[in-house]
This record gives C-alpha cells, sequence and structure tokens, in this order.
C-alpha cells in the first residue's frame, strides 16, 4: 500500500504541475479555447439532429484531452521553457502539443459551415449563432442550431434526354427510381441517386459518363411547407465551342482488344501465363466497358504477390465506339531470403531463436507462392532436479505452398474470377528436445480461404489438417513422478504426454467494417477415422478407445466466436466491447481434449489481471507449478472486455480497462477441483481485472504494455474476503500482472 501511495501521489503532482501552467504560451489578449459545445435550441428537433456528428464541422476544437477529461498533452507542451536551444525544451515541445487559442473568424465560419450543412440536411430556414464565455484566459464556446422545419419532398419527376439512356435505367418505371414521395430532402439524398445513376451507366458502356450530367431542380412555389418538389434532369454530351455547341447522345463503349505488357524497363519478358492472366482480367473483348469490373481486375492483379504494379489505361478506336485496353504489370523479384533472430524467455530461462525463410512468389508461373522456413530455437534450462544436464533445443521446418485461386475441378471460370481466393497446402516437421521428454509434431493441411468482389466477408475451409504427435523419449524421472503415477489427477497430463493422431476439418467466417468485427470458427476432429474403424471392425483397447498405427485419435468438436465493437467519441478517444465464446467436447474415442486444443486464461489478450496460462478452471487453485500449466486448461472460455482508449501526445496512446472472464471444463475431471461448469456457480466463478495500458502507434505495428491488477479471484471462496476480493484489499505483489504484446488485444 505504501508503494501504491508513492506511485498515486507522484502522479497527482505530475498533473496539478502540468494543469496549472496551461495558459503559458497563450498571447496576451488571447484566450485559450477550453470548451467548444454544439447544442440544438430548439427541443422540437432536437432528436432528429445529431450534434456529434456536426461537430465534426467546427473548424476549432480544443486540446486534447486523456480520457476525455485530462488536457495532459497541452500540460507537457507548457512544461518546456522557452529557452529553444536546449534539447529538452525541444523535446517537450516535440512530444507535447501546442495550445488553441481562439479565433473569431474561424468562429463566424464555423456557425456558416453548420448552417450549410443543416441546410443540406433539409434544414431549409434553419440559423446557427454562438455564445462565447470568458473566464480568466479560457474561454467557452457554444454553437447554437436553429434548425426550424425540416423539408421532405413532395413530388419527383425525372427528365433524360437520352432515350437509350432512359431505357437501360428503366426510368419509365417509377419502381426504379432512387427518389421517393414523402423522402428526407437533403443533399446526401440527392448526391446519392446521382451516384447510383452515374455508376449504373459507367457499367453499362458509358466510359465518359460523369455526374455533373445530372442536375437537380428544386421548387417550392405552390408547394405547402414542408414539401418541396423535385426535378432530375440528365442532359445530353455537349459537342463543340461555346459559338457552335451541339448537344449528342452519349457514347457507349464496347471493349476492343486486351492486351497485356511488362512495365520493368530492365525486361520486356510478362512472366506470367497467359491462363492466369485471362482469370485476372474482368475485362473482356466485346463486352461494354464496366468501371466495376476495372476496379475488379486491379484488385485481382494486387493480389498477386507475383505483381508489383498494375497500370490499366483505354484508347478509343478513331471513329468507333469502341475500347482497346492495355495492361501493363510489373513483376517483384521470384525469389527472396530472409533471416529473423529473436529473444526468448521462458519462466526465467534464457534464449535465443531464429528463422531462415526462402520465398518464391511465381513458383510455375501463375503468381504462386512457396515458402520454406527453417527455425531453430535454444534456451538454457536450470534447476530442474533429478534430471540429466540438458538444454532445450527446437527445430522446426515449415514448407506452405498457396495459389492464389481455387484449386477445385468442375469450377465454373465466373465463380473463379468474381472470388479472391487462395488454395493452400502445408508440411511441417518440429524437434523438441528437453530434459524431461523429447516431442515431435508433424502436420499437413489443406485448405482454402476466399472473400467475395468487394465484399468484408472471409471464409475459411480446412479440407483436411493431420497432426501427429509422438514422445520418442521421456525421462524416467518424469514418467515416475508424474505419468506412472496412479493418482487420478494426473490423467489429463498422462493424456498430453502419450503419442496422438488428430485429424480435423473446420470452418471460419470472419467480417469487419472499421467499427464492428465479428469471427467464428468450428472445427471437428476424428469422425471419419471412428467411422472407418466401426467399418472394417476394429476392436476397442483397454480404455475403450480405437487405435491407428497402436495410436489413439482424438475425436471432438469445437466452436469459438469473437464480436468486437467500437464507439468513437471524438478524433482521439474510443471505447471498445469485446465478447468471446470459445466452446470445446471431446467425445467419442476421447474424454480429454489434446493440449494444443484446450483453452486457457489470463495474459495480453485476455482476463490481464492474471499472468498468461494462470486463471482457472473456475474456482481451481494450483498447487504445483510444474504441471499448474496442464491443469489450467480448459474446454470452455468465456471473455467480457471493456477497453477505453485515447491518444495521449506524439505516436503514444493510453487505455484503461476492465476484463472478466474465466475458462471451465466440462467433464469432471478429480485432477482439476472446481473447474466444472455450471450456470449456478457462474456468478460466482468469473474473474474480474482491471488497470492501464500504454500503446506506441508506429503507424505499421504497435507496441502494448498493459499493467492489470486483480479484482475478483474465484480461485477463493467468498469466506476469504482479503483474497476473494482483491479490488478492496490490493496486494502489488500478489495481484499485480505486467503485459508486453505487439498489437491490440481486439
Amino acid at each position: 500500500m505504501k508503494i501504491q501511495k508513492i506511485v498515486l501521489s507522484s502522479l497527482v503532482s505530475v498533473l496539478l504541475l502540468a494543469s496549472c501552467s496551461e495558459t503559458k504560451y497563450v498571447a496576451d489578449g488571447m484566450y485559450l479555447l477550453d470548451k467548444v459545445k454544439v447544442s440544438v435550441a430548439d427541443t422540437v428537433a432536437s432528436s432528429d439532429v445529431s450534434t456529434a456528428r456536426l461537430k465534426e464541422y467546427v473548424r476549432q476544437k480544443g486540446n486534447s484531452k486523456w480520457f476525455s477529461t485530462l488536457r495532459l498533452p497541452l500540460g507537457v507542451y507548457s512544461m518546456a521553457g522557452r529557452d529553444t536551444s536546449r534539447w529538452q525544451n525541444r523535446l517537450l515541445k516535440t512530444i507535447g502539443e501546442a495550445p488553441v487559442t481562439y479565433d473569431s473568424q474561424q468562429a463566424l465560419l464555423t456557425c456558416e459551415d453548420l448552417r450549410r450543412e443543416l441546410h443540406n440536411e433539409g434544414y431549409l430556414h434553419a440559423t446557427v449563432d454562438m455564445d462565447t464565455r470568458i473566464h480568466g484566459r479560457k474561454i467557452d464556446v457554444n454553437y447554437r442550431l436553429h434548425p426550424g422545419q425540416l423539408y421532405f419532398i413532395n413530388r419527383v419527376n425525372y427528365i433524360v434526354e437520352d432515350s437509350l439512356i432512359r431505357r437501360l435505367l428503366h426510368l419509365d418505371d417509377s419502381t426504379h427510381w432512387g427518389l421517393r414521395r414523402g423522402q428526407r430532402f437533403g443533399i446526401s439524398e440527392l448526391d446519392n441517386e446521382r451516384k447510383r445513376l452515374t455508376q449504373q451507366l459507367a457499367d453499362s458502356g458509358y466510359y465518359r459518363f460523369h455526374k455533373e450530367f445530372i442536375s437537380f431542380l428544386a421548387d417550392t412555389v405552390g408547394v405547402a411547407p414542408p414539401g418541396v418538389n423535385v426535378t432530375l434532369r440528365l442532359s445530353l454530351r455537349p459537342v463543340g465551342d461555346d459559338e457552335e455547341r451541339t448537344y449528342v447522345p452519349h457514347t457507349r463503349y464496347r471493349i476492343g482488344s486486351v492486351s497485356y505488357a511488362s512495365g520493368d524497363p530492365q525486361d520486356s519478358v510478362l512472366h506470367l501465363r497467359r491462363w492466369v492472366l485471362g482469370e485476372s482480367t474482368h475485362i473482356d473483348e466485346g463486352d461494354y466497358y464496366s468501371a466495376t469490373n476495372l476496379r475488379r481486375t486491379y484488385n485481382h492483379f494486387g493480389r498477386l504477390g507475383a505483381v508489383k504494379y498494375t497500370n490499366i489505361s483505354f484508347l478509343e478506336q478513331p471513329d468507333t465506339a469502341m475500347l482497346d485496353c492495355n495492361i501493363t504489370l510489373q513483376t517483384n523479384k521470384p525469389s527472396t531470403l530472409s533471416f529473423q533472430p529473436e529473444g526468448t524467455n521462458t519462466a526465467g530461462d534464457l534464449g535465443a531463436a531464429a528463422s531462415l525463410t526462402y520465398q518464391n512468389r511465381n513458383l510455375f508461373r501463375g503468381a504462386e507462392n512457396l515458402s520454406i522456413e527453417l527455425r531453430g530455437a535454444y534456451e538454457a534450462i536450470r534447476g530442474l532436479e533429478g534430471y540429466r544436464n540438458q538444454d532445450f533445443v527446437e527445430y522446426g521446418l515449415e514448407t506452405r505452398l498457396s495459389f492464389p485461386r481455387f484449386i477445385v475441378p468442375f469450377l465454373s471460370r465466373n465463380v473463379r474470377r468474381n472470388v479472391n481466393a487462395t488454395s493452400e497446402v502445408s508440411l511441417l516437421y518440429d524437434l523438441q528436445n528437453r530434459p524431461e521428454f523429447h516431442r515431435r509434431v508433424v502436420s499437413a493441411g489443406w485448405r482454402y480461404k476466399w472473400m467475395p468482389a468487394d465484399s468484408r466477408h472471409r471464409y475459411q475451409l480446412d479440407v483436411l489438417d493431420i497432426n501427429y504427435i509422438f514422445m520418442p523419449w521421456i525421462s524416467e524421472t518424469f514418467r515416475h513422478q508424474y505419468l506412472e503415477d496412479e493418482n487420478s489427477r494426473n490423467a489429463i497430463l498422462r493424456y498430453n504426454y502419450e503419442d496422438l493422431f488428430i485429424t480435423k476439418t473446420g470452418f471460419g467466417y470472419s467480417y469487419s467494417n472499421g467499427r464492428i468485427a465479428v469471427k467464428a470458427n468450428i472445427e471437428s476432429a476424428g469422425n471419419l477415422m471412428q467411422m472407418g474403424a466401426k467399418m472394417v471392425g476394429a476392436n476397442r483397447d483397454e480404455r475403450g478407445q480405437y487405435r491407428l498405427f497402436n495410436i489413439a485419435f482424438a475425436q471432438y468438436v469445437k466452436g469459438d466466436f469473437d464480436y468486437t465493437v467500437a464507439f468513437n467519441f471524438d478524433y482521439t478517444n474510443q471505447l471498445v466491447l469485446h465478447f468471446g465464446l470459445g466452446v470445446a467436447y471431446p467425445y467419442g474415442n476421447s474424454t480429454i481434449l489434446p493440449f494444443e486444443k484446450r483453452y486457457f486464461s489470463g495474459g495480453a489478450n485476455s482476463v490481464r489481471g492474471w499472468s498468461v496460462r494462470s486463471l482457472g478452471p473456475g474456482r481451481f487453485k494450483g498447487n504445483d507449478g510444474n504441471i499448474d500449466f496442464i491443469n489450467q486448461t480448459g474446454d470452455m472460455k468465456l471473455d467480457l472486455n471493456l477497453e477505453y482508449r485515447t491518444h495521449l501526445f506524439w505516436k503514444l496512446g493510453g487505455a484503461l480497462f476492465v476484463d472478466a472472464g474465466n475458462i471451465w471444463t466440462l467433464r469432471r475431471y478429480s485432477g482439476q477441483p472446481g473447474g466444472q461448469f455450471t450456470l449456478k456457480s457462474l456468478p460466482h466463478e468469473l474473474a474480474v481485472g482491471y488497470g492501464v495500458g500504454l500503446r506506441f502507434n508506429f503507424d505499421y505495428f504497435i507496441v502494448r504494455f498493459d499493467l492489470g491488477m486483480k479484482a475478483v479471484n474465484p480461485a477463493y471462496q467468498n469466506e476469504d474476503r482479503g483474497e476473494h476480493y482483491p479490488l478492496l484489499h490490493p496486494r502489488l505483489k500478489r495481484d499485480f500482472a505486467f503485459h508486453f504484446a505487439v498489437g491490440l488485444p481486439f
């Protein structure tokens, strides 16, 4: 508690020091812009006007605030001295934020911008005024909106001077109109209709058509308020100069020839097969020009790892309505070799690892990507009594071959072209030698990844994923102490140090629009192998398991779901909510999930008041540090996270977070007392943590530091109130967890 008081008092002192000098660099006669507010004076219209959105039109915003409260970046700037020759003053001004002083001219322009935007939203008689309040050397500004009456469309008329275009757009049928009687009369509604028609024509051969050919006429004469008569006019194309200008129908173009060329000045040969070029090109000879197909062609070539640069140009054939398409491609170097070293620290055992990766982006001249990675790791292991003196050594070889298309027979050309797909096969061999055991993993996979064109939805199908895990050697000490002990508490431990086959199939889905992100995945293992064992009449062993080559195979079903939503308060503050649920159930040939498929809780992306793999299952409390990493796993996981993110200054961001969750087992295992899930005990077994975090945003990646504290610890019963509610009885050594990670937690 003494340390916490010192830290708290130091933080308060810094905040006070920073806040007391906010107006240090505000010139005489000027005022620091303190509070900026946008409000609606008309209470009748207040429910229809979004002041949060309209605040984006305010030209001068106050200095940024930490967590919408503390103007610490301004305080840091103000702490700098006036002598710019000293490096510490320049540093403070660089990472801080200069004061925003009130500008009356910018305020008047803001009033005009707000009035214009209200007019665009359909409030044709809106006005905006401004209130200011001066206190000391600071000023508060309140922009008061008087929207008035909201206007609606009374009657719509479409005038299209080009008869062919009118037929193509089906505008003789009012059901194809984008504007309707009773619709809000707003600029965005009118502009959306103009964009819709322009896009439809650009996809129907009208290469040179642009939205300026579409205009609107609004008439309120003879219409009872709040009604407006709207006329949309689509004009002919002007030809000639001002003196001899005539108007003619718009030209509808077809594609003539499609040609390809290399954009590399040092290599005129295009190293891609013709059929690969054809599948990536959505522009076909004889078809009408389409802006959407042009965009899809750019996107398709952009997905090919072999392609570095794409340029598509069109050339009009003289005196015809034909366009020749020229596609220029510059390819990447086919082969690269990279080396990546890293440091490791596992429970205090220091070590190093390195990987050497060879990559070929155009293996068969079809933009196939071959990746071969060789990885090695070493850790010096100390303090293991009863084991021979051997450090940890790992060697791994992984090979991946991906094709930028579906490799499936009898698939139509349209499907292959309209879906951005990747087919991938992989092979892995991993060798691990420890003082306690030697472990080998061999795996092979075959999967598809795809997303429809112009879509935020992504899919993945694991057709087959085979894993063979075997233990060629286990030390006698480890075997006697843990594996041959008949005490059932080590059943999970014994299962995970036996040879095992895992053959699974799975399906995954994800969606993201920048504000909402959804991920879902389901996988199943062992069903085909069990079906085959029954068909051939195989016998079960003494544990009731079928075996393949005298090796048991895992059988389970597993599903995961994640949902994240972000609420942006302003350009520097954001609230993010996250919900995660995972459930896996072993059945048939298995009573226990393989260790690699079990859930764990705690760590940088879970309940951050606990270190990784140190929470749960349920109210289980580990007492053997050597094997608790096995026992603190489960069949079910729940994560509930709330994080408030703010920009601090420079490239530094901050976060306040509250996490809740745990893991549980679905079966009762005597080695994990208190770990089985029940609805009745769920409220009492939710672990809760809280804390603060720092994020260094380097644009391409984010480095994250999170400091978490336990608030509710389900490992202790309610009668142990000091341990069960560490929020009320905090102890830094017992309840603190530090996390370092790359990337955001969710």
